[in-house]
């Protein structure tokens, strides 16, 4: 039970107070811990440190090499300051239990007139065992033998401070927490009780404490995180959607009559699909899968099955050239099968008496499947009767468009689609809301992509490959990298590299796209492409999701150390997607140790989701989907990919909790429930 207010208000603090009631918080700091996300005294409380200074003592003897440690001895020689321009060295001898060590303070010349022959001091620092000395980085009270928290500051706020509110919020409030992971859950996982989770992760004597004490407020944070998500998936489940009694006959017939078989990974997804169509629960389900592993079938089977149940199908693609392809695809590989549905396509680019009558026949239900772009969650779009929506490239589209589509039915069952292979982290984290299917498997026959690095003094090798593929009948990609800083930059950036390319390649058509064109000049563009008319395109990375090309067979980057891992897997996604062996080709000196990682991993594999997965060990979560995209949640303990078994077992019981019967109405989780109340409404929705 928390406090309750008295008289003195001062002394009596609840976690859900500002951290304003503090002493010694006023507008201004108020507003330097805000800015670390500290609003309340159950955030301050939640601040935990992400390090530890180990000041407890120790002799130089038990110390390793280059290990931080707190020596605790009697000054032996005078400290004196060596001057180097606006630099400094202070040194000074330490006899630590009859060990000399020598002591060197940079950049602190005012802390020699603190420092005396036969003072007793304990200095913290970095030990170098071969020359007995100690680089040092602070003087601490001799009293202190422990661990010093170190909190993630800014530059309003110092961690001294931080260090200081906390101390000050505990003493208030120690020993009145409430458990927010059930007991079952921490005797289960020997995980601490909320107070001493909280002491040992501000106040540890011993690193043993500290580790308990993170171990469990990592739990803590991502079982929170997975309940919060497991109740949003609840409540979008809570709205019924509709069984699709489906022809099974009829779909199967139209599996017979694919012109190929499907992979095991396909059939496996399509049964998955096809189960949560036929429940009466609405169907919010990610399909992942490389670039070529054939989403877009398997979407067109769930689309005819919502079309055998008597409703219709729509897929909403993020591009119009995306959305033709899409049209005509579906209708050839209906037409291929002998099935005949009438397949229409819905864009902005359409003419007023055309979207006029599509929009009619779509609201009368003469339309079986209608693909588009954003036009399709436009006012005035009304379906007959939506069965399924398609949603391609899913990170592409936010919250409120996945929502406008599903108002434009009766709740249709949703399936999103994104080639960008994401890891088992990112699928709990920022997708947890949604089931999962995976396509893991190539169709059959697939060449790999041979990929080579090749640095810029090699270019004319890359030309020397380029130049043979085109002598073949094929058909190539030339991209350069974006210069964040400048559009004008790209545009002549590009530019330069077409008009190079037109002079070395006086045989072949080149083209030129870039994120200037209009839309208009983009269509033309990538039509003459796509019909052989333009034999080489050069291109910003406005290509990465782009048109089909069987023909293209080579991708030849430039300065390709300047692309993120998972666009320059998408970029090479490009080609390979005919008969013909692919080539992706790497132009690039990279300088740092991350570039050349990154340009190894690629050479080496051509597996989406293992590239997906070292990506995020090199760089971390935040941006393996792009930057707005990711939704990956900012964890303040837990590190989603390292913790990443915690991660897992806390969605799993997560999700067995809110599936229990009545388990908010029990007792032992009614501070669970209330904090979950009071967190839901600023819960953000990651999608």
């Amino acid at each position: 039970m928390l406090i309750e207010r008295g008289e003195d208000w001062s002394m009596a603090i609840a976690l859900s107070d500002k951290v304003s009631v503090l002493s010694g918080v006023g507008p201004k700091r108020e507003e330097a811990l805000q800015g670390l996300g500290i609003f309340t005294i159950d955030d301050l409380l939640s601040y935990y440190p992400y390090r530890y200074d180990d000041l407890g003592e120790r002799l130089p003897s038990e110390t390793l090499d280059g290990e931080k440690v707190t020596f605790k001895g009697v000054i032996s020689t005078p400290a004196v300051v060596r001057r180097f321009g606006k630099r400094s060295q202070t040194v000074l001898g330490l006899l630590v239990d009859r060990e000399n060590v020598r002591v060197t303070f940079f950049n602190q010349p005012w802390i020699a007139k603190n420092l005396e022959v036969g003072q007793e001091v304990a200095i913290y620092g970095t030990y170098n065992a071969a020359k007995a000395a100690l680089t040092a980085i602070k003087l601490v009270p001799a009293s202190i033998d422990g661990l010093a928290p170190i909190y993630p500051v800014s530059k309003a706020i110092k961690a001294k401070t931080i260090a200081e509110l906390v101390e000050q919020a505990w003493g208030q409030l120690r020993g009145q927490l409430p458990n927010l992971v059930p007991d079952e859950l921490r005797e289960k996982y020997r995980l601490l009780d909320k107070n001493q989770q909280v002491e040992y992760s501000h106040f540890p004597t011993d690193k043993v404490e500290s580790k308990a004490g993170r171990r469990s407020a990592a739990f803590e944070e991502f079982f929170l995180f997975q309940m919060r998500l497991q109740l949003v998936k609840q409540a979008d489940q809570s709205f019924l959607g509709e069984a699709l009694q489906y022809d099974k006959a009829r779909v199967a017939d139209f599996v017979k009559a694919l012109p190929f078989e499907l992979t095991s990974a396909q059939k496996r997804v399509v049964d998955e699909i096809l189960a949560d169509q036929a429940a009466p629960q609405h169907m919010n389900r990610l399909l992942q899968g490389d670039v070529g592993s054939g989403k877009t079938v398997v979407a067109a089977i769930a689309m005819y099955a919502a079309v055998t149940a008597g409703a219709q199908g729509a897929i909403m693609a993020p591009t119009e050239i995306l959305a033709q392809q899409h049209a005509k695809g579906l209708a050839k590989l209906f037409d291929s099968a002998g099935i005949h549905l009438r397949v229409e396509l819905l864009t902005s680019g359409l003419k007023a008496a055309q979207r006029r009558q599509i929009l009619e026949d779509l609201e009368a239900g003469d339309i079986d499947i209608v693909v588009g772009t954003h036009a399709l969650v436009q006012d005035g779009v009304y379906f007959h009767h939506l069965g399924l929506a398609v949603i391609d490239e899913q990170h592409r589209f936010g919250v409120k468009q996945r929502a406008k589509l599903r108002e434009g039915g009766v709740n249709p069952d949703i399936l999103a689609m994104t080639a960008t292979p994401i890891p088992r982290t990112l699928a709990i984290t920022a997708y947890g809301e949604m089931e999962v299917s995976v396509i893991d498997e190539l169709p059959a026959g697939r060449k790999p992509i041979i990929t080579r690095q090749l640095s810029n003094r090699q270019y004319d090798q890359a030309m020397a490959l380029l130049k043979s593929e085109l002598a073949k009948g094929a058909q190539a990609y030339v991209v350069t990298p974006l210069i964040e800083e400048s559009e004008s930059l790209d545009v002549q950036n590009v530019t330069a590299v077409y008009q190079e390319l037109q002079e070395a390649l006086p045989n072949y058509t080149v083209g030129l796209l870039h994120g200037r064109l209009p839309k208009e000049d983009k269509d033309i563009l990538m039509a003459g492409f796509s019909d052989n008319q333009i034999q080489v395109l050069v291109s910003t990375t406005v290509v990465e999701v782009g048109v089909d090309v069987p023909n293209a067979s080579v991708m030849l980057i430039l300065d390709a150390d300047r692309f993120g891992l998972a666009q320059l897997h998408q970029l090479r996604g490009r080609v390979g997607r005919g008969d013909r062996q692919s080539y992706t080709i790497l132009l690039a000196d990279p300088k740092t140790d991350y570039g050349k990682e990154r340009l190894a991993a690629l050479v080496e594999t051509t597996d989406g989701f293992e590239l997906a997965q070292r990506d995020l060990e090199l760089r971390g979560p935040g941006d393996i989907l792009g930057t707005k995209q990711s939704g990956m949640p900012d964890f303040k303990v837990g590190d989603p990919v390292k913790d990443l078994t915690m991660l897992t077992i806390a969605q799993e019981e997560a999700l067995k909790l809110v599936r229990s019967e009545h388990w908010d109405e029990k007792p032992e989780n009614a501070a669970l429930v209330a904090h979950l109340s009071e967190t839901m409404a600023a819960f953000r929705h990651f999608d």
